[in-house]
């Protein structure tokens, strides 16, 4: 006869062995709620709907979500959370650096008349240029 190894519970701090996952999760947990706050569909939410938001398993989501009220960036609201004060700043946070990139006024976009960009390469343009150019580099 042969025992099998007992599996240890969820704890909500490694999900399959794989930590990564988990930080990933948590993070895409936090940016999902913080978007849909922002865009009316909701202060709370559980773990189901966001698998179908972000395509995640619901066992890991459920055990990021403990983590995430264990670390104070949610709270439990019966059998949903919502976001708290530092879960929405957080949220917000890491939503504005998904997205940044995605904000940015593309080169040669502007109305003709821009004084920022008419007649500088991109690399050269402030208003365009998506790191700032060490000053005296650009021909502004």
């Amino acid at each position: 006869m042969t025992t099998q190894p007992i599996e240890a519970p969820s704890t909500g701090h490694v999900p399959a062995g794989d930590p990564l996952a988990a930080l990933r999760c948590r993070d895409d947990i936090l940016q999902a709620m913080f978007w849909m706050r922002g865009e009316g569909f909701g202060e709370d939410t559980d773990a189901a709907a966001l698998s179908r938001l972000i395509s995640a398993d619901v066992a890991l989501i459920a055990d990021q979500l403990a983590v995430l009220v264990r670390d104070g960036h949610l709270e439990p609201v019966g059998e949903r959370y919502r976001l708290s004060a530092t879960g929405q700043q957080e949220g917000g946070r890491r939503f504005a650096d998904e997205f940044a990139g995605l904000q940015l006024t593309a080169h040669g976009e502007c109305p003709p008349d821009c004084p920022h960009c008419e007649g500088i390469a991109r690399d050269g343009c402030t208003h365009c240029a998506t790191t700032r150019v060490p000053e005296g580099l650009g021909s502004w």
